[in-house]
């Protein structure tokens, strides 16, 4: 193998002989610029990203991401860390740089007794919902089964399940945490609470987590699927959404969305989840049904995964995507008219705009004590530009940016940690909120070189 084109952050490169002695101690998998198995490794699933490593560290387990760490912090190395790979803005990977690889951790370990779940940094939620499933129990986690189970969490995590169950990291119980200085530590209540506070919500900010532990619940078969009706009743569906969901219960999850069906024709949908009794959400979701005139109505008792999987062929690998998101103050019909706008302007089939309800156990009192800020939001929509010419760049990235201004006048403060795509430092300090000052009193203590940056990045306090 040829030296990997490793450079330090002054731009010199790395010499073979340091990458030999660093290849002697990892356990796992080095894959340099000219290995067979590169170009594979430096995609994710984001087109739209093209970056190419100095070297990429394809971990084993915890000692290797310590190998890792302590070998790139030597060095002043740039580093990334990548669990998923499904992150919209690309901080999987970097230029020139080190990319910390934890996709081959994948275990998943189930406790049936205790219902509590370890699992390893480079599991998706699909690996998780896989051995969970087969104990009648779940995880909240996200909506789309390619998602690192990572990231989500870092970010605080919701899915079909956080009206009922609460966001991700709320049912997090610890971590075993690598620090920028190559230590291996836990964080919990107990044991580093105010580290486990931050890892709730704030990012990648402060170290790379090799497992997580969490509390799973009772979810085995929900009532779920699509309905989805003609466009042209898109601005009556979405009213008929905003007035259901102001009373539905806790165990309904439901978004809606403009989107296209996969015989080109545009379409509004609503996307539900039930997670309690079968016939009681049948009763609950009868409104939904019998509204208006449906083109297509597939909602039906269905195993938990195949919900968490059943976004999974809208969001295909190899597509071109950039993303925004606003948090609403109220689903106006100000607002409202202007989603249908946009979304009649969408410039590509993959295209949507979704609309996401939260509320429910996030927001209530007695939930944990958190760096995730966004809790008493209840609107959140995302605009979600998706395509496969590079030469339409330009086109869609504006049509997501024309969208999330026109939304401005109805927007409340705050984002969404894991919806930020190329969003600056402002956008950071809002989505982390009140709890900016706290997060990055946190990341001096523990990485106060700011070392691990390619993320939501909190730059330490002075």
């Amino acid at each position: 193998m040829s030296p990997p084109r490793l450079r330090q952050r002054g731009g010199s490169t790395i010499d073979a002989p340091a990458i030999a002695a660093f290849r002697d101690r990892f356990r796992g998998q080095l894959i340099g610029p000219d290995d067979a198995a590169y170009e594979a490794a430096r995609r994710i699933w984001n087109a739209q990203i093209d970056k190419h490593p100095g070297l990429i560290a394809r971990c084993s387990g915890t000692a290797d991401i310590i190998e890792a760490v302590t070998f790139a912090r030597a060095r002043d190395l740039l580093v990334a860390v990548r669990g998923g790979g499904h992150n919209v803005a690309g901080r999987a990977l970097c230029d020139d740089g080190l990319v910390i690889d934890l996709s081959a951790m994948k275990g998943v370990f189930v406790d049936q007794r205790q219902r509590i779940v370890l699992v390893q940094a480079g599991a998706t939620l699909g690996d998780v919902d896989r051995e969970t499933h087969l104990y009648g129990l779940a995880v909240p986690a996200g909506v789309v089964s390619r998602t690192g189970i990572a990231g989500l969490t870092l970010g605080g995590g919701v899915g079909w399940l956080v009206r009922k169950y609460g966001p991700t990291c709320d049912n997090l119980l610890s971590c075993e945490v690598v620090t920028a200085q190559g230590e291996r530590v836990t964080a919990d209540a107990e044991t580093n609470p105010e580290l486990f506070w931050g890892l709730r919500g704030g990012g990648g900010n402060f170290g790379i987590v090799a497992s997580f532990r969490y509390r799973a619940h009772p979810v085995a078969t929900v009532l779920g699927g699509l309905i989805a009706f003609p466009r042209e009743q898109a601005g009556a569906v979405l009213r008929h959404y905003r007035a259901f969901m102001d009373t539905a219960p806790d165990e309904l999850g439901a978004y809606a969305a403009l989107v296209t069906t996969p015989d080109g024709q545009p379409a509004t949908a609503i996307i539900a989840c039930w997670c309690g009794d079968i016939a009681e959400g049948e009763r609950v979701l009868r409104p939904v049904r019998g509204f208006g005139t449906p083109l297509l109505d597939a909602i039906q008792p269905m195993p938990f995964p195949a919900m968490q999987s059943l976004l999974d062929p809208a969001f295909p690998e190899g597509t071109r995507n950039y993303w925004k998101s606003s948090f609403l103050r109220e689903l106006s019909d100000q607002a409202i008219d202007t989603i249908v706008d946009h979304g009649n302007r969408a410039l590509s089939p993959l295209s949507a705009i979704v609309i996401e309800f939260y509320g429910g156990a996030a927001g209530r009192p007695g939930h944990p004590d958190t760096a995730f800020a966004q809790r008493q939001a209840a609107f959140n929509v995302g605009v979600m530009a998706q395509w496969t010419d590079p030469a339409e760049n330009e086109r869609n990235i504006a049509w997501t940016r024309a969208a999330i201004e026109a939304l401005s006048p109805y927007r409340r403060e705050g984002y969404l940690l894991n919806f930020l795509d190329e969003e600056g430092s402002d956008a950071v300090r809002e989505a982390f909120g009140a709890n900016y000052t706290r997060l990055a009193a946190l990341k001096a203590k523990y990485d106060p070189d700011n070392f691990f940056r390619l993320n939501q990045n909190v730059p330490p306090a002075l």
